[in-house]
């Protein structure tokens, strides 16, 4: 098999730095990632940024179809090229936050996806609340990305990797760290370690929530300035509701001090203040 230099090499092609391209080089860690999928014959896997092609053969091997979706148009023959024997492969080129995840279901409306990549650093962020806000369409992600935002999705209260990512993915999704990947597994290095997630989504939120919107708003706001309590951060959001008193009551209703930062709270306080917020809400109708 060629390496990934000398197919970059033949085709004339260097990696972008405005793409954020490092290609994954070992095949025993994308035999590890497919295989962290656990693909079914009759499944569907989309995969992000197909490269060169070479994991996109392990996921064909496996699959009943498999969209392939590659941004980067000097990429296409390759992966044409590379492909060529794979009658159930789609390859599109697209910028995966505009790929629509219904589209991959075909005929079978009711199937979920399974999505496979190795997302850029640059966009990882947008890449992953995209695939949040497709989750009805998705069973299953496994994605390697930067440890530092790996970190971020996984951690606790009280930490200071706990963010926005933390609680809006504790909410519709459970995770599990599969493995770190060292920069000499890449054509070219990253300065950065990598991780391996296995990210399985939920139609509905894990904790009681009345209002998704409203969830994602609290949080949103919570986190804004983090240096500030969650008690003047969360007074703009009150604006045009309750009072400071009111919020103060509020925040002590449930258990949570005055002085608590965004960081301090878990994802199941945060559902319970926002089914509370959303009850003032209903009784005094602001918006």
């Amino acid at each position: 098999m060629k390496s990934i230099r000398q197919i970059l090499s033949d085709h004339a092609v260097r990696p972008s730095k405005r793409l954020s391209q490092s290609f994954l080089a070992d095949s025993s860690i994308m035999e590890r990632i497919v295989e962290a999928a656990d693909i079914q014959d009759m499944e569907t896997v989309v995969e992000i940024g197909s490269g060169l092609g070479l994991m996109t053969a392990l996921i064909a091997g496996r699959a009943r179809r498999v969209t392939a979706v590659e941004i980067d148009g000097r990429l296409i023959p390759i992966l044409e090229e590379q492909l060529e024997g794979y009658r159930n492969v789609e390859i599109i080129q697209k910028d995966i936050l505009d790929y629509d995840f219904a589209e991959a279901k075909g005929d079978n409306p009711e199937q979920k996806i399974k999505v496979i990549g190795n997302i850029p650093y640059g966009i990882s962020s947008p890449i992953l609340f995209h695939l949040l806000s497709n989750r009805k369409h998705l069973s299953t992600a496994v994605l390697m990305m930067q440890k530092e935002v790996a970190e971020r999705l996984r951690a606790v209260p009280g930490t200071k990797a706990y963010g926005i990512p933390s609680v809006l993915f504790g909410l519709f999704t459970r995770i599990s760290m599969e493995r770190d990947v060292a920069p000499g597994s890449f054509y070219p290095k990253p300065e950065v370690t990598s991780s391996v997630l296995k990210i399985s989504f939920s139609d509905e939120p894990l904790f009681p929530v009345r209002d998704v919107a409203l969830f994602s708003l609290l949080v949103r706001t919570a986190f804004a300035k983090r240096r500030k309590t969650l008690f003047n951060n969360l007074k703009s959001l009150m604006a045009q509701g309750p009072d400071n008193k009111n919020l103060q009551d509020l925040l002590a209703s449930l258990g949570i001090g005055e002085t608590k930062r965004a960081e301090e709270l878990s994802i199941q306080q945060y559902a319970a203040l926002c089914n509370a917020l959303f009850e003032i809400k209903k009784r005094n109708k602001y918006s």
